[in-house]
């Protein structure tokens, strides 16, 4: 039986809040939400919860609505009272009630994605991005969102999340996104106070392309919210991570075949992409991020600076590999700076001007030693 002073959570929609008062005769009980207002919603609606852990960042998931937009995010954090309670009782060790648990036909596939969303989508040189972990399947998850490289490690999210909802994890700024570029997503499936099928540990690492954060069509429809995001699937991601599996047939196979003449194939050239043995990257800003509205020329020769490292990072164990960094004439900054990082950063690299007849004085060619 509810009573008024009891936190609740709604069944049937996200949020919840404290009991204010009952009316008994229509069956309707009045719950207070984090900003003061009185939803009406029936009792049977609703399922006590009791205390709020405010530590919590626990955010009940209607894969039909979308998720806070700036001016209302403190709202959504207030209200998600049921799966704060819930991950409270999990880190004290306490059982989940059962009820609390809604299983979804089809969900005992493991899948879970990440979701980011820009705060401004008009402003995508400027803005910060909210990172959601969404849990589509009926498994609990221990989760831990590790980003950086080498030994500069941190994990920047951990947790637990119950099945089908979703937790907005942090805000990534502008600024940060260079963090962000290698990522390492860690989960652990379970079920609570059940016999379930055991799932394998998620260990996967993600490189993402920082540059679509400013591409706007790299924020598009999707299954999950009503607002454009740019996904990532994490079940697909480790499919991508796992070497490709060779059975002892196809070796077997492999070793015993007869050798065949091989036909001579004849492949088709990209333009303008690669040469054998030679990458080819278009620094032009246009062809890195769909609009320079609103930036600043810094901005832009940031951009292009930040393509020019994570390119000779990506091959720095591919000794010999010929790279040609086309950034054209212009002015000259972007290849003063370019050389400039060259005889400093780079200083054991060989470097030169591309050929003038396929690039006239508009591309520098770099030797990885």
């Amino acid at each position: 039986m509810i009573k008024p002073g009891d936190t609740v959570r709604f069944l049937n929609a996200v949020g919840g809040g404290k009991v204010t008062r009952i009316d008994s005769k229509s069956g309707l009980v009045y719950v207070e939400d984090a900003d003061g207002f009185e939803i009406p919603t029936m009792e049977k609606d609703c399922v006590v919860i009791g205390e709020v852990n405010e530590k919590t960042n626990f955010i009940k998931k209607d894969f039909s609505s979308k998720p806070a937009s700036p001016d209302t995010a403190s709202t959504n954090k207030s209200v998600s009272t049921a799966n704060s309670a819930v991950s409270a009782s999990i880190g004290a060790g306490q059982a989940v009630k059962s009820e609390l648990v809604v299983e979804i036909p089809g969900g005992d596939e493991l899948k879970a994605v990440l979701a980011f969303f820009p705060l401004d989508i008009k402003q995508l040189q400027t803005t910060a991005y909210d990172c959601y972990l969404v849990n589509d399947s009926n498994y609990f998850l221990y989760y831990n969102i590790v980003n950086g490289e080498n030994n500069q490690l941190k994990s920047v999210a951990n947790g637990i999340i119950e099945p089908n909802t979703q937790e907005e994890l942090c805000s990534v700024t502008k600024e940060q996104l260079n963090e962000w570029e290698y990522l390492r997503v860690q989960l652990i499936p379970f079920k609570q106070n059940k016999s379930y099928q055991p799932q394998d540990v998620v260990d996967v690492s993600i490189r993402m392309n920082t540059v679509k954060f400013y591409k706007l069509h790299s924020f598009t429809d999707n299954d999950y919210f009503d607002e454009p995001a740019m996904i990532v699937d994490l079940m697909r991601e480790l499919q991508h991570d796992k070497p490709a599996q060779i059975s002892p047939v196809e070796i077997k196979e492999a070793m015993f075949a007869k050798e065949q003449p091989q036909s001579k194939v004849v492949l088709k050239k990209k333009a303008g992409f690669q040469k054998p043995g030679i990458i080819e990257v278009d620094l032009h800003i246009h062809e890195l991020i769909d609009t320079t509205a609103g930036l600043l020329n810094s901005d832009m020769l940031q951009l292009q600076m930040e393509k020019f490292h994570a390119v000779l990072d990506e091959h720095k164990n591919n000794k010999g590999q010929k790279i040609v960094f086309i950034h054209g004439k212009g002015e000259g900054v972007l290849r003063k700076e370019i050389e400039k990082q060259l005889k400093t950063r780079y200083k054991s690299y060989y470097f030169q001007d591309a050929s003038f007849r396929e690039y006239g004085f508009g591309a520098t060619m770099v030797t990885i030693k």
